[in-house]
């Protein structure tokens, strides 16, 4: 389970405040990458934080309106599909978690970021591989993600409800890629990732790969 421990040897050389941050939707094939930045207040911190894969839905439904209560900031930050086709999926990723970093009410002096791919934040930050399942800062800011996500996904189903986005937030489950190829893709696919780009130029090479 994540703790704080890594907060409180940091806590030690810096006054803080020192927030998680951790990110949603890189892999899928359609829909934004969100991040979500969380300073805890180590007093009030929910029980149960943990990495949100980890998680069923109810769960991370029901710990996503105590973290914005408890916490001392939330910083929630987005990066459209536009924006992913232009810069890639991983530039759009810390655009996401700078902007995430950014909106938060009170402004945090250190980050740690889930993952080994340090951003350009607005303040000092260090990595932590596998952080969502170490941290609880990280685990809280991967639940704001996760959850802020999932609902955009949900909402964008009913605009087009051709791709089981309800169930599959956009990842490539095969109900997804069969209302690709009886329905093609919407304005909300990544034309740069690999399977969509396929479908619509298929004689040019590929930008992005899922995989990325």
């Amino acid at each position: 389970m994540p703790h704080y421990i890594y907060e409180s040897r940091l806590l030690k050389t810096i006054p803080g405040p020192i927030c998680g941050v951790d990110e949603a939707g890189r892999g899928p094939l359609a829909g934004p990458v969100v991040a979500a930045a969380v300073i805890l207040d180590r007093k009030k911190m929910p029980k149960g934080l943990n990495d949100s894969k980890l998680l069923d839905a109810e769960t991370r439904e029901m710990l996503f309106p105590q973290i914005m209560e408890r916490a001392i900031a939330v910083g929630v930050g987005e990066a459209s599909v536009d924006e992913i086709d232009l810069i890639n999926i991983r530039q759009a990723t810390h655009l996401a978690m700078a902007r995430a970093v950014r909106a938060l009410q009170v402004a945090a002096a250190f980050a740690l970021v889930d993952g080994n791919d340090a951003p350009a934040l607005p303040c000092p930050c260090d990595t932590l591989v596998e952080g969502d399942a170490k941290s609880v800062s990280i685990a809280a800011a991967s639940i704001i993600a996760k959850v802020t996500r999932d609902r955009m996904m949900r909402t964008l189903h009913y605009e087009h409800p051709h791709y089981g986005w309800f169930n599959n937030k956009g990842y490539g489950t095969p109900e997804h890629y069969a209302g690709l190829e009886k329905h093609g893709p919407c304005s909300h696919h990544r034309r740069s990732f690999g399977p969509i780009h396929n479908m619509l130029y298929p004689q040019e090479p590929v930008t992005q790969d899922v995989t990325l």
